[in-house]
């Protein structure tokens, strides 16, 4: 999902502590319902692997562990790895949240699914009687989670190295679920919907630079050039990275790192993508002249998505939804 999903998560938590911003009202009416995910219609066909073909299989999880996997699953947590469930037509017991919100952009596929804390409390997940746990990266299970968890249910960790990258993430959970010509036709689907995208993009803006910009409790964030969201705009889509993002990238360790207003300044971008948490508190910090003054945003080039959009996210139905906003925006 997230290309550092871990990271996200602690970037949300601690902004919780700061404010509540990110329950700001209503989800991107573009992202929500978006009938147009290519991930979403790829996985509404029948699955080449029917329930009646699938039997119990022994797989090594990502850190080494044998994990029997039941045949048909059918009580399945796989916290904050839902994008992948969603795309392959798969609902969970239950699904990811922190105290201030949930993957909204998931919704359509997630509607009334009850939730279970980001940090997967054993009595919590007892609660949901999983036949099957799946989770993301290693440190979901340091400290000796994991053989609590294995008393629970068949467990099996991506390991970083998969999760970290969610083109392997959505071929290995289609292996678990059986799912795997169902993950490979997603994949394939949204590679053709990206190169398609792309060359669109290249004939309406040729040589402009996008960046994504977050604003979150009265600050501001600029994605990777490598990760998440960037790696849709600058890999996926390949349009053109913006010096101050390729700079701050190469200093940076997260997905989305801090930004002051001043280097914002610089900020060299054609066309801004501007995720806003701060909707529901006043967006004070768009008022500041130095905002203001930035190119993009005095030539009208600044596009804005709730902070419940799924550009905070990553993943086959993120980073679909993605490509959908940004011909929208930028492709006119």
């Amino acid at each position: 999902m997230f290309g550092k999903g871990k990271k996200l998560v602690i970037v949300l938590l601690s902004v919780m502590s700061l404010s509540l911003v990110l329950a700001a009202c209503g989800g991107n009416k573009e992202n929500n319902g978006n009938t147009n995910n290519v991930a979403t219609e790829s996985a509404s066909p029948a699955a080449t692997e029917t329930a009646a073909a699938a039997t119990e299989q022994k797989l090594t999880d990502g850190l080494g562990h044998e994990v029997t996997i039941p045949a048909n699953p059918q009580r399945i947590i796989a916290s904050y790895l839902e994008d992948y469930l969603v795309a392959l037509g798969v609902k969970p017991v239950a699904q990811w949240s922190v105290p201030n919100g949930i993957q909204d952009y998931l919704q359509s596929g997630l509607k009334d699914i009850p939730t279970i804390s980001y940090d997967l409390p054993y009595e919590a997940v007892t609660s949901f009687t999983p036949d099957l746990l799946i989770l993301g990266a290693n440190s979901t299970v340091d400290g000796g989670k994991y053989d609590q968890y294995a008393k629970i249910a068949p467990t099996f960790v991506l390991g970083d190295e998969v999760n970290n990258d969610w083109r392997k993430a959505l071929l290995k959970i289609g292996e678990v679920l059986q799912k795997k010509d169902q993950a490979q036709k997603v994949l394939d689907d949204y590679e053709a919907k990206a190169a398609d995208a792309k060359a669109k993009l290249q004939a309406a803006i040729p040589d402009q630079s996008v960046a994504a910009i977050w604003l979150v409790a009265n600050k501001f964030y600029v994605v990777s050039d490598k990760l998440s969201s960037g790696a849709v705009l600058y890999n996926d889509l390949g349009l053109k990275v913006p010096n101050v993002v390729k700079e701050i990238s190469a200093s940076g360790t997260g997905s989305w790192n801090e930004i002051s207003l001043e280097k914002l300044a610089d900020l060299d971008a054609d066309h801004l993508i501007l995720i806003n948490s701060d909707k529901a508190t006043g967006s004070e910090a768009l008022k500041d002249p130095i905002w203001q003054s930035i190119p993009a945003v005095k030539n009208g080039h600044v596009y804005e998505y709730e902070g419940t959009s799924s550009w905070l996210y990553y993943g086959p139905v993120a980073s679909s939804q993605m490509i959908d906003n940004v011909l929208k925006d930028i492709a006119k």
